[in-house]
């Protein structure tokens, strides 16, 4: 193995260690700091602050408790004690993040905190410092060794911090009863978002872009209609609008196999009874499932009477980006 290699399992090995140690002395008092930010976020919000790399995890930490249901942001401390402390407001809580524990950027805030009757969770290898002092609940991230050679650069504390900052999201997503829906609200652009919040409505050809015959239709002009319509499909409608059945491209090729006066012969002749069917409210992410179970390119679009109002096909889908 090379040195390089060797150097690279060492500081994996590090790193583990450390969180494996945290996983061991983590308890009541993580505890107390989830309580906390539950019983107040929302209406208020979790602002975390942190300075150098605390501050680059914080801003993930930040980003990651947003998205999983808990109002949060990042402020910088030194940008905070230049106004942006005005963000800051009484219904919130502070989540200050600094190895250390003697960060003076963040111990020259907490003034202003106690002030305004801001709670402050202190995350730090430091338990007797002063901001773990001076802080409503302590979240413990000692690190006893560093991944670095030198010892100089954070690594491992970082590593911890950043994954301790993700069990307290999940913590509270758990307490939340946060879904898979919820996250599609704040990920719309997502493939996650596409899937849940996608409806058929949103999507499928309506009105007269839905290519339709009634059932009298020669097959010859069921045809014409299919090309109008561009899906490969054309939908076979009762007189008062409710669907008796498909006529596809693979409807043709069979008719034609057995002979069929396409001039002559009426549409019901020769359709396919069953087709597939979605209803417009469903999820738009049902409709590649069908397409795949049962080998079919296009789906029609019924109401709650079972009535035509749409059509979606694979094209549509991939427009779309559900698939």
């Amino acid at each position: 193995m090379s040195d390089i290699q060797q150097l690279a399992r060492r500081v994996l090995r590090i790193e583990m260690q450390a969180l494996a140690e945290a996983e061991q002395r983590l308890g009541d008092e993580f505890e107390r700091a989830v309580r906390l930010v539950h019983s107040r976020v929302p209406p208020g919000r979790l602002v975390v602050a942190g300075v150098g790399k605390s501050g680059h995890v914080g801003n993930k930490i930040a980003a990651t408790l947003a998205s999983t249901g808990t109002p949060s942001f990042f402020v910088h401390p030194t940008e905070a004690a230049h106004g942006d402390l005005g963000m800051v407001t009484p219904g919130d809580v502070v989540l200050a993040i600094s190895y250390s524990g003697r960060s003076d950027e963040l111990l020259l805030l907490m003034p202003y905190f106690k002030r305004h009757g801001i709670p402050v969770i202190a995350m730090t290898g430091n338990g007797g410092a002063p901001l773990a002092q001076e802080a409503d609940a302590v979240i413990d991230a000692i690190a006893r060794e560093e991944a670095c050679p030198i010892g100089l650069a954070p690594t491992a504390s970082t590593t911890l911090t950043l994954a301790l900052g993700d069990a307290l999201a999940m913590a509270l997503l758990e307490l939340r009863g946060f879904t898979r829906e919820d996250f599609a609200q704040t990920h719309p652009s997502g493939a996650l978002g596409r899937r849940l919040l996608i409806h058929v409505r949103d999507i499928m050809l309506k009105g007269e872009a839905v290519p339709r015959v009634q059932r009298q239709t020669s097959v010859r002009d069921a045809l014409v209609e299919m090309n109008r319509g561009g899906i490969g499909i054309t939908a076979v409608v009762e007189v008062d609008g409710s669907l008796a059945g498909i006529f596809t491209d693979g409807d043709l090729r069979r008719a034609l196999d057995r002979n069929v006066d396409i001039y002559r012969a009426n549409v019901s002749e020769v359709m396919s009874r069953s087709p597939k069917v979605v209803h417009e409210n469903q999820l738009a992410a049902v409709i590649p499932q069908i397409m795949e179970q049962f080998k079919v390119t296009a789906v029609l679009v019924v109401d709650a009477q079972g009535k035509l109002v749409g059509a979606v096909n694979a094209r549509i889908l991939l427009q779309a980006k559900v698939i």
